[in-house]
């Protein structure tokens, strides 16, 4: 069990298996999955190395892009809850080397507070 892992207490909302499976071939043999979340068919995956963002496109979802990012890469991340007429969070992550962040829609019921967690004791 990882230090993402236990500052979370399980707080995953995909198993370390479940999350090996989706990610076949891009893992590497020995890098663990600490904590991961699934957001609609998105995947958000911590590893002990970095951060793999999971987007699957197109109506049947074989169409995916995968977007590694080391956590030393991270400058910094923001958070936007949903409000009362906005039902969306927003995350943005800012890389080294890239002007504009990475920006994220989480839709309604996403563990925007668990994701955030994980990214804060990855830096």
């Amino acid at each position: 069990m990882g230090l993402i892992n236990k500052i979370l207490s399980q707080a995953s909302d995909l198993t370390s298996d479940q999350a090996r499976q989706e990610l076949d071939g891009v893992l590497l043999p020995d890098e663990p999955v600490e904590v991961a979340f699934k957001v609609v068919r998105d995947l958000f995956v911590f590893t002990d190395r970095r951060l793999i963002l999971v987007d699957k496109q197109s109506l049947t979802g074989r169409k995916v892009e995968y977007l590694i990012i080391p956590y030393r890469a991270i400058t910094t991340y923001s958070i936007e809850n949903a409000g009362t007429f906005d039902m969306d969070s927003d995350l943005k992550i800012w890389i080294s080397g890239r002007a504009e962040p990475i920006q994220k829609v989480l839709k309604s019921g996403a563990n925007i507070r668990g994701i955030q967690a994980a990214i804060a004791s990855a830096l």
